[in-house]
Parts: structure tokens; C-alpha cells; sequence
């Protein structure tokens, strides 16, 4: 009787697999010793049972013990291979039977486990939300899935083509920038933002800055002026002339600065009436801006745009991603936190989750049932048969043994009962 070396012995065992290998390799010795003393025995209490007519009492629970022993290592050797190499009619049954029972657990799971009713059942019993929410208000969780996030994120970015965002890059430029008018938009853009005042303030800017700036450049502008003056006319003279022009330019400033109705101040608003008027309708203008656009965005300029734009995002975002201690991750924490929070608190938006993923898994398993199991089903035919046996041998094999054992034991006590049987109907006629 081979027991191939009493075990399989696939390749590449898990630390599990191992531990099931071993454990099943000792009740595959302690069936093959039972039975084996079964053997002795017999052998030693037929050899003195004319001696010892008691010994037939032991010799029929040896010989019942051996025959239930070998008919329950036939039973379960054949399930997993041919017993001793024969090849006996129904045998080897799962490795000869691969693909059908890959076929049968595919239908199971198919009836059983991909059922809309069952699905939904789970979902509903389960809270996801409400787990969900509780995983992810944990700042510890947050923080791991945070990490995970910027890992991910990370290898995301390093298997772009840059090329590719490049050319993204241009052609949403081109389309939205190039290809369209900038004169209209820019015209009832600052249409509105004159008929809100908005320019006051931008005005209120010039005149602080300019103000600001002839007083900390007065030799600046007095050259300016005096670079305009004849230069026949003797140098005192020069230098009134540009304190004067000084003191005026400050105080039209001041004046413009602190009068609202300042008739500079109206000039201005007029003048930016007319303009985004033209801007929107003045056909010369529309062409100028279209034809300055033309000109800051041309097909090489763009290029360049759109590559400095990408690569400067692209290393911002590796830098934040890589840094645990970057505003970017801070605010990806903080974000998965609150939206746990939010999932603990908010009834309403748990329930609404909850539907969805529930509505969401049945059309799944309504529309894709079959292939889903169909996974099973090609996965276990792709399998070798042989190691498909091994593999299944190795989950329950050691549970079988006990099949052997029992059927070691049963078939001594059923021995030892027919022959007691025996003896009394004998003793009796």
C-alpha cells in the first residue's frame, strides 16, 4: 500500500500550507499504524487461536478492523489519486474531475452567495457607513490611510507620461485660451466690475504707489523734468523748476487721492466705459486684443507654458506627497477624518451610503452574477490537476484520516459483534 510518501508535497508552501502538510502527514501514520497493528494482530491470533480458541474472538475484531481500515483508505486515496498507481473506474476523482467541480462550485456560489436577496441582506445588516465612519474618524486610521493615499499618489504621478500631460496641458490651452475670443469676456468681465466700482479701489492702489514712490525718488523725478528744460538755462533755475514740478505732481495726487469726485477720477471711469464697450463691440479692438493674444501665445510659447506648468505641479505634488508633515497630507487627514466624523454623526447621509452601496451591489450581482462565478469556475480549470488534488488534500485531508481511523475501529468492533453473533446461533442448533 503507497501513501506516495504518505503526503503531496506542492511546491512553494505557505507557512499555513506547511502547517497543514505536517499535521497531515501524522494522521496519515497513525491510520497506516493502526492499521498495521490490526495486521499483528491478526496474524499472531490466527497463528494461536486452535491454542487459545479465545484468540477467535481477537482474530475476527483484527480481521474486521483490517477490512474496514483498507476499504476507508481505498475510499479516500481514491478521491485524491489512483490507489497503488491502479487505474481503477472512479478513482483520482478530483483531479479526473477537475473542471466539473469547478463548474459545480461556481453554480454554488452563484446560487447561494450571489443571490440580490443575500447581498442586500449583508449590506443592510452590516452599516457600512457607520463602520466606515468609525474606521475612518480615528486619527491613527486616518493617518494609514493617508500614507496609503500618498503612496499611491506618488507612483500615480511617476507612471504619467509627462509627454502626454504636456500635450493635455496644450490642448486644453488651446482650446480655451487660443482658439477663443479674449476681447468679448475681458469687455463684460470689466463692464461689470466698472458698474460696481471696483476700479476705485484699483485706482485708490496707483495713486498710493505713485505718491509713495516721488516721495522716496524726488532726484529721480526732478532729472526727469530737468532733462526737458533748455539747456541753456542756468542750474538754479533748473532745480526750482523740478521742486516746483515735485511739489505739484504730489499735491494733484493727494488732491485725486482724497476727493471722490475728483474730475481725474470721472475722466477714468468714462474712459473704462468706453473701453470695455469697445472690447465687446468694436470690431479694430477685438482684432488688436486677438492679435496681441496671437502674439504672447504662439505655438512655441505655448509649448514652453504648458511643460513649465506640468513639471512645476508635478514636483509640488511629490515633494507635498513625500513630506508626512506637508500641508497637502495634513489636509488629506483632516478631510478623511471630518468625513468619518460626518458618517458617524449625519443619520441621514449614513442611510443614503448605506442604499446606495446596497442598490449599487445588486446591479452588480443582477447584471454580473454569472460571470462573477464564472471566475471560479475558469480559475479552477486553469489550475493543474494534479496540484489541484494536492491543494484540496492538503485543506481536508487530515479530517479523512480520521475516516480511515474510524473505519480501522468500526470494522474491529462489527468483526468481533458477527462473529460473536456466529458462535451463539451455532451454539444454539
Amino acid at each position: 500500500m503507497s501513501e506516495h510518501a504518505l503526503a503531496p508535497a506542492p511546491a512553494r508552501l505557505s507557512p499555513s500550507d506547511a502547517a497543514r502538510l505536517s499535521a497531515l502527514v501524522r494522521m496519515k501514520r497513525l491510520a497506516v499504524g493502526l492499521l498495521l497493528v490490526m495486521a499483528v494482530v491478526f496474524a499472531v491470533s490466527f497463528a494461536l487461536q486452535d491454542r487459545y480458541p479465545a484468540l477467535q474472538y481477537v482474530r475476527a475484531a483484527a480481521e474486521g478492523g483490517m477490512v474496514g481500515g483498507l476499504a476507508d483508505w481505498f475510499a479516500v486515496t481514491a478521491l485524491f489519486r489512483y490507489p497503488l498507481g491502479l487505474r481503477i473506474p472512479h478513482t483520482n476523482i478530483i483531479a479526473s474531475r477537475k473542471d466539473e467541480i469547478g463548474a459545480s462550485l461556481g453554480e454554488f456560489v452563484e446560487a447561494n452567495f450571489l443571490s440580490e436577496t443575500v447581498v442586500r441582506g449583508k449590506l443592510d445588516s452590516m452599516g457600512v457607513s457607520r463602520r466606515l465612519g468609525a474606521w475612518l474618524s480615528t486619527p491613527e486610521n486616518a493617518g494609514r490611510l493617508t500614507d496609503e493615499v500618498a503612496v499611491a499618489g506618488t507612483g500615480l504621478l511617476e507612471l504619467l507620461s509627462d509627454d502626454a500631460i504636456k500635450d493635455l496641458i496644450e490642448t486644453v490651452a488651446r482650446e480655451h485660451l487660443v482658439q477663443a475670443d479674449w476681447a468679448p469676456p475681458i469687455g463684460r468681465i470689466g463692464e461689470r466690475l466698472v458698474e460696481s466700482g471696483q476700479q476705485h479701489a484699483v485706482v485708490d492702489l496707483l495713486l498710493e504707489r505713485a505718491q509713495g514712490w516721488l516721495l522716496a525718488h524726488p532726484e529721480a523725478f526732478g532729472r526727469a523734468v530737468s532733462q526737458r528744460l533748455p539747456s541753456w538755462l542756468p542750474g538754479f533755475v533748473d532745480k526750482l523748476v523740478d521742486d516746483k514740478a515735485h511739489r505739484e505732481v504730489l499735491a494733484f495726487l493727494d488732491a485725486v487721492r482724497t476727493d471722490a469726485a475728483h474730475p481725474l477720477r470721472a475722466a477714468i471711469d468714462r474712459y473704462l466705459v468706453e473701453l470695455t464697450g469697445d472690447l465687446q463691440h468694436d470690431p479694430a479692438m477685438i482684432n488688436r486684443v486677438e492679435t496681441l493674444k496671437l502674439e504672447l501665445l504662439d505655438s512655441a510659447r505655448l509649448r514652453e507654458f504648458a511643460g513649465e506648468t506640468w513639471e512645476a505641479v508635478k514636483a509640488s505634488l511629490v515633494d507635498s506627497l513625500g513630506d508626512p508633515a506637508s500641508a497637502l497630507r495634513a489636509g488629506i487627514r483632516s478631510t478623511v477624518i471630518e468625513v468619518g466624523a460626518r458618517l458617524l454623526g449625519d443619520g441621514a447621509l449614513g442611510a443614503r451610503i448605506d442604499r446606495w452601496l446596497a442598490d449599487s451591489a445588486s446591479h452588480l450581482v443582477r447584471s454580473y452574477r454569472h460571470e462573477i462565478a464564472g471566475v471560479i469556475t475558469e480559475t479552477v480549470e486553469r489550475w493543474d490537476a494534479a496540484e489541484t488534488s494536492e491543494k484540496i488534500e492538503l485543506q481536508v485531508g487530515k479530517d479523512l484520516q480520521f475516516i480511515r481511523i474510524n473505519g480501522t475501529v468500526v470494522g474491529a468492533l462489527a468483526g468481533v459483534a458477527i462473529f460473536a453473533a456466529a458462535q451463539a446461533v451455532v451454539s444454539l442448533l
